[in-house]
């Protein structure tokens, strides 16, 4: 269990500042996590890796000389916002156009890709390569939905070491790429993690048993099984991965890197006795093994676990594996002093200037406080709930997620009030503070949502009934096309396109805002309880689908619990200015 922390919705923004006041040598702060506090080549290519906190030194800890230029930090468990990626990216830029890497998460796709996009439409080339390293996410089909584990070092550090010999984006790209089809994961573990002022684990394994084929974000193993001896879990390990040897490679004389990662918990020691007996297995396959690994690369907090990754050289990426590297928690061979750069005050960032909605707009922005100060009450009341359900296929991060993106949405917004903003422009700054606070999958969607509705409301005039449902109607749309859910994929979108279409349809039908409001919020509200029957297509829950099997969906859920309050919100505004009439 973790036991030290202040709040724990500050735990990752204070980590963060610990470690860059611990690794100066090496980091400097920035919006969003951190880059080099050293001088790169103008013209070299910026290596921008990310995800959540918590499977420390992955982040943060592998920037420096021959490794990353940067890394985009999240809260804890859940990716970094798309402002995160796009700022981190914007100070680590050399000239040379950014390549980004991350685990093949939802969230880190969705917000990475957006900030890519923002990135090209200045001007910067990017690139991207997912790790897909975990054997058991999915079949060998299907690698491109599999998750990245602890083989993010490989592909990182080969992106990395061709970036640093010279080589230009596609190059970069390229042997990224080479790298990840090379790379092969597989996990165990024998006990969950658990977040900071978490009572519970994300998951529990019962005494003398051992989860197989875990994430790293508190998910659940895909089976269970006594815990074997150490000698057993080498085989166990070593059988799994020689089952699915990358295309080309011929087992006798092959060279291979192993990596055995330690999750959080495990103790080197146990770790080393491990690897014994897996340096044997290797060897009396003909393999020849090349720098072995053993130690902790990226790990899921406090989980008690290990995986095994091989990573299969070949004549090009063995001298990239082979190039110096110096970073806070990751050291190989001798780097050159390098230059420091000047310190400047990175984290300053400009306000943007409100200009004033007109009286009407401003009285529509008071309304839309009101139902954003709902949502943080609704989302605070059923934050342990919404973090339970997610637990149970998921990582557990659903309610602590929700609760971090709304209150900074409620903050936004209600600085923006006080500026005089219209409807417009308070609901616009509320969905940005929500998507940048929250991050992950859910911050990203309800970031889009809230920009959508907050379009059809202008900062002038009062919007009808029919303007509000084209916003949620574009909502809807939005999430559809940026996360590429569908109904029936468990996700929000089987609660959001019901309450969508059921609000257009009452509207056009001629009911008022509050009763198409209401009549649309139960819909949402049976459509998300009608979930639990369903197995996850998309997201991390996919990979358990099973397990959710008798349990909705949170997104669904917080989704239809949000809009039930906030139509009582809008019909008490309703009635509060009929009654000033």
């Amino acid at each position: 269990m973790t036991r030290l922390w202040n709040e724990p919705a500050d735990f990752a923004d204070e980590m963060i500042d610990g470690f860059v006041a611990a690794n100066e040598r090496y980091v400097r702060r920035v919006p969003g996590g951190v880059v080099r506090s050293t001088v790169s080549p103008a013209g070299q290519v910026a290596v921008v890796v990310g995800g959540g906190s918590g499977h420390y030194p992955a982040f943060g800890g592998l920037v420096g000389p021959g490794l990353a230029h940067g890394a985009a930090m999240g809260n804890l468990f859940a990716s970094p916002s798309t402002q995160q990626v796009f700022a981190v990216a914007k100070a680590a830029d050399n000239g040379g156009g950014v390549f980004f890497s991350y685990g093949n998460y939802a969230g880190d796709v969705l917000n990475f890709d957006a900030a890519q996009e923002r990135l090209r439409a200045e001007g910067i080339a990017c690139e991207t390569v997912t790790v897909t390293d975990d054997i058991v996410s999915a079949s060998a089909g299907e690698k491109h939905r599999r998750r990245g584990i602890a083989g993010d070092l490989t592909v990182f550090r080969i992106a990395a070491a061709a970036a640093e010999s010279g080589a230009d984006l596609a190059e970069v790209t390229r042997l990224a790429r080479l790298a990840n089809e090379r790379t092969r994961s597989f996990g165990v573990a024998f006990t969950g993690c658990t977040l900071p002022g978490a009572e519970q684990p994300l998951f529990t394994v019962p005494e003398g048993r051992m989860a197989v084929g875990l994430g790293i974000h508190g998910e659940p193993g895909i089976d269970e099984t006594d815990i074997p001896t150490a000698d057993g879990l080498a085989e166990l390990l070593v059988e799994k991965l020689l089952a699915e040897v990358p295309d080309g490679v011929e087992l006798a004389g092959a060279r291979v890197v192993p990596i055995l990662n330690g999750l959080g918990s495990l103790k080197y020691e146990e770790m080393f006795v491990v690897y014994r007996r897996i340096a044997q297995l290797l060897t009396d396959a003909g393999l020849e093994l090349v720098d072995p690994h053993v130690g902790e690369y990226c790990t899921s907090f406090d989980m008690a676990g290990t995986s095994l990754t091989l990573f299969w050289l070949d004549e090009e990426l063995a001298p990239l594996w082979d190039a110096p590297v110096d970073t806070p928690a990751y050291r190989r061979g001798s780097v050159a002093p390098q230059q420091r750069l000047v310190a400047t005050d990175s984290t300053a960032v400009m306000a943007e200037a409100i200009e004033p909605g007109d009286e009407a707009s401003q009285s529509v922005a008071r309304t839309v406080l009101a139902a954003v100060r709902t949502i943080v009450d609704t989302v605070d009341e059923h934050v342990d709930e919404l973090g339970r359900i997610d637990a149970i296929a998921g990582d557990g991060d659903h309610g602590i997620g929700m609760q971090r993106g709304s209150h900074a949405a409620l903050a936004a917004a209600t600085a923006a009030v006080d500026a005089g903003a219209g409807a417009r422009t308070t609901l616009a700054h509320a969905a940005d503070a929500w998507s940048d606070k929250a991050g992950g999958t859910s911050g990203a969607l309800w970031g889009v949502i809230l920009s959508a509705v907050a379009a059809k409301l202008g900062d002038e005039g009062r919007p009808d009934a029919a303007a509000i449902a084209a916003g949620v109607a574009a909502g809807s749309r939005g999430v559809t096309d940026y996360g590429k859910a569908e109904i029936g994929d468990k996700t929000m979108v089987d609660a959001l396109v019901p309450f969508s279409t059921t609000l257009t349809g009452a509207v056009d039908a001629g009911a008022g805002l509050t009763d198409a409001w209401r009549t649309a919020a139960e819909a949402a509200t049976r459509a998300a309880i009608a979930t639990a029957e369903l197995l996850p297509r998309m997201g991390r829950a996919r990979t358990h689908g099973q397990n959710s099997v008798g349990t909705p969906d949170p997104g669904a859920i917080s989704l239809a619990l949000i809009v039930t309050a906030v139509g009582e919100t809008l019909a008490a505004e309703n009635k509060k200015e009929s009654a000033n009439a």
